[in-house]
């Protein structure tokens, strides 16, 4: 086993749901060593949310939720009560010991237990402190709580998802999973990297403030920057991209294809193949924006060409020509697919309990210090001993701390 590229650094975790432990998921993934700190007798929320839960050999299921596991791997857990003056006297020393620390207390809730940015930098000036917050710790919304689905709502991200109101099913919708709660995590990991090398320079720690608003305005990408230098706000579009055509999904004589297509040469091409060149040489469809204008005119020509074939066979077909095209497929296909299998994407780790947790594996994939898979998603507080030993912690203090709900 090869050591991960951050092998070198401590994080510890106080985070929960979903944003900051995916962004600690990351960093432990690439090695380090991340002690998450979780409630006695609950832990994060997440162990709550079920169904599902993951299922033993017998297919029976276990006490752990699956939602847990997609974002808690290579963690060690550690259950401590904050509230308790010890219990925050134990996170300190922690601290010390730490390089990053990453939370998701609404703005200002650490501070009545002492562990905020500015208490723990007076002790550990090296420390790099991540906040993630929904709105920040500034402006009128500082003190509110933010959800995932909120800020994909408040954001405008829904606006430009899901059909157009004139068409059967129309409305706006939220993406298929917590997609701006996994771009803030995302976000903050490279933020925390930037300040472990700006700290190399300067040896001093600093704040990071991750809102998942400002993550959501960021990630309208193109459709932000059509509306700021338009001043005309895009609406939704279904499958089909404002800026492209084709590039949408389309009927099949077995079901349904995913055509990406991303410039004329694309085009011209998959007119060859599919028997139809006198679309390519169409005068309203010779570039990409005479077929974006034209497109009303192009999508019924071509829904009449790809209903001739099977979805398998279409992809036969263009997979030699440069032309991006694929099946629809759900999750079981997805993860069946030889592309899925062929880099390993599925992995399975097993618990000191003996549960097995599968997961997906880590998209990282470095030559020299790849990710290393080390702990499963942990049982709540099964590394508390193993962690406050390292502390200095003894046996007695550990038995009367856990009598009296210190630790769990």
């Amino acid at each position: 086993m090869t050591a991960g590229a951050l092998s070198h650094l401590k994080v510890l975790d106080l985070s929960r749901i979903l944003a900051g432990p995916w962004c600690t998921q990351i960093l432990a993934d690439l090695g380090a060593d991340v002690v998450k700190v979780e409630r006695p007798g609950a832990g994060d929320d997440t162990r709550g949310w079920a169904p599902p839960y993951v299922q033993d050999e017998a297919g029976t299921d276990s006490v752990q939720s699956s939602y847990y596991t997609a974002c808690n791997r290579n963690k060690r857990s550690v259950a401590i009560d904050i509230a308790q003056p010890e219990g925050q006297a134990l996170v300190r020393q922690l601290a010390l010991q730490s390089d990053v620390l990453v939370e998701n207390f609404k703005t200002g809730g650490l501070q009545r237990y002492g562990l905020d940015y500015a208490s723990l930098h007076a002790l550990n000036p090296r420390l790099v402190y991540c906040s993630i917050t929904g709105f920040g710790q500034t402006g009128p919304y500082a003190e509110r709580a933010g959800y995932d689905l909120m800020i994909q709502a408040m954001s405008g991200l829904m606006s430009i998802t899901g059909r157009a109101d004139t068409e059967p099913g129309g409305g706006p919708l939220k993406v298929g999973v917590a997609v701006i709660d996994l771009f803030t995590g995302t976000y903050a990991a490279s933020a925390i990297l930037a300040a472990l090398e700006a700290r190399r320079a300067t040896g001093q720690g600093q704040h990071i403030d991750m809102a998942l608003l400002d993550v959501g305005m960021a990630v309208l990408a193109n459709q932000a920057a059509a509306f700021l230098n338009t001043g005309v706000a895009p609406g939704r579009m279904g499958n089909v991209h404002p800026s492209l055509a084709p590039y949408e999904d389309f009927p099949t004589a077995d079901g349904a294809m995913l055509l990406a297509i991303g410039n004329d040469g694309q085009f011209a091409r998959f007119c060859h193949a599919a028997g139809a060149p006198a679309l390519a040489a169409d005068a309203r469809f010779l570039t990409n924006t005479l077929r974006v204008k034209h497109r009303a005119a192009l999508i019924p020509l071509l829904h009449a060409v790809t209903h001739t074939r099977n979805t398998a066979d279409w992809i036969a077909l263009l997979e030699d020509k440069a032309v991006p095209c694929g099946p629809i497929n759900d999750i079981g296909q997805a993860f069946d697919d030889a592309q899925v299998r062929a880099r390993e994407l599925a992995v399975t780790q097993r618990r000191a309990d003996g549960l097995a947790i599968r997961s997906v594996a880590s998209p990282l994939r470095l030559s020299a210090t790849p990710p290393v898979l080390r702990h499963a998603p942990p049982a709540l507080g099964e590394h508390t001993a193993e962690v406050l030993a390292e502390l200095g912690v003894d046996g007695a203090a550990l038995a009367d701390w856990r009598a009296r709900g210190v630790v769990g």
